[in-house]
């Protein structure tokens, strides 16, 4: 699964690249993708704070290099999840187009609803709408999801793409916010549209309760993020584009090498297997200890006190014991 997402990392000086921003602030708006699988970064394109959210170039760009980055084994089954900024003719149709005989891509991408939407929904009859699933499966007691296939012809869009509608109660902040038709219903409404009809092997996957709990877990891309910006994206140093350019590649293989120490020597260990950067600086990388030569050998001698002792000395040999890569 690759998530695309866009972010904004501010500037407090003047830096090459740097412009205002959609929400007001001032610094740099890159698009990156991660795998959702490992949670590591897979591509980051750095651009100007006054870049479009929904350029269609950027996405494929990201796109392509994020793809680049996955095993030749592991893209037989590829998913594409973007915010509502995917939801363009371009994008979807080179989605559409990367399905050959040895590769299936599917995608879930948000949808800005217009009225011609609303008209649909107003459309669906009672029974049209079913309980919305929590992540860990069960019903919600009052929000609901229908398919909205059909009622709302999109002439120009790939064939074969359905529309699923989610409603649920909006929040205090989300209420400043409603069209008229949500305000007269009393519902906010969002929208996904996705190519997925049914995924081999896995039952119900062509329910839209299903699809719309996969499309929220995409939630977690907010956490990619945080762990970009917690090993150093949070700032770009320089006012030189391609010092900072490299600094945001140096920013995104530090994600990726601290993904890759939890997946391979510390996916036991319940508080380190998604530990977050700052705990693993902590537990782990920023050691109470010192390296000893005696004997002809080196000694790593730790304080006895050190809580996680045990997970660094575990870690050290699973990642030493690993096969050479040729």
């Amino acid at each position: 699964m690759i998530d695309i997402d866009a972010t904004i990392i501010t500037a407090s000086s003047k830096k090459e690249g740097a412009a205002a921003t959609f929400k007001k602030t001032f610094g740099f708006h890159p698009l990156a993708a991660w795998c959702a699988n490992t949670q590591e970064s897979l591509a980051m394109l750095l651009r100007e704070g006054n870049a479009g959210s929904n350029t269609v170039a950027d996405h494929l760009t990201v796109l392509a290099d994020a793809l680049g980055q996955i095993p030749d084994s592991s893209r037989a089954k590829i998913l594409v999840r973007v915010d509502g900024a995917g939801a363009t003719h371009e994008l979807l149709e080179h989605l559409e187009r990367l399905n050959t005989a040895r590769r299936t891509v599917r995608y879930l991408t948000g949808w800005t609803i217009t009225a011609d939407d609303e008209q649909a929904v107003a459309k669906l009859p009672g029974q049209a709408w079913d309980a919305l699933l929590e992540q860990d499966g069960t019903p919600h007691q009052t929000y609901g999801v229908a398919e909205l296939t059909g009622l709302n012809r999109r002439p120009g869009w790939p064939d074969g793409m359905r529309l699923l509608v989610r409603r649920v109660k909006p929040s205090g902040r989300q209420t400043k916010k409603l069209t008229a038709f949500e305000t007269r219903t009393g519902w906010k409404y969002s929208i996904v549209a996705t190519n997925i009809r049914h995924i081999w092997g896995i039952a119900g996957s062509h329910q839209p309760q299903w699809l719309d709990a996969l499309s929220r877990t995409r939630a977690t891309v907010e956490d990619r993020v945080r762990g970009d910006k917690a090993m150093g994206l949070r700032n770009l140093p320089s006012k030189k584009w391609q010092v900072n350019h490299g600094w945001m590649l140096a920013a995104a293989l530090g994600h990726d090498l601290d993904c890759w120490v939890r997946l391979l020597a510390l996916h036991d260990q319940d508080d380190l297997a998604r530990a977050e950067p700052e705990t693993m600086r902590f537990r782990i990388y920023h050691l109470p200890a010192r390296l000893a030569h005696h004997a002809r050998r080196r000694w790593l001698r730790i304080e006895r006190t050190w809580p996680w002792a045990h997970a660094f000395a575990l870690a050290w040999h699973r990642l030493t014991t690993l096969p050479a890569v040729t």
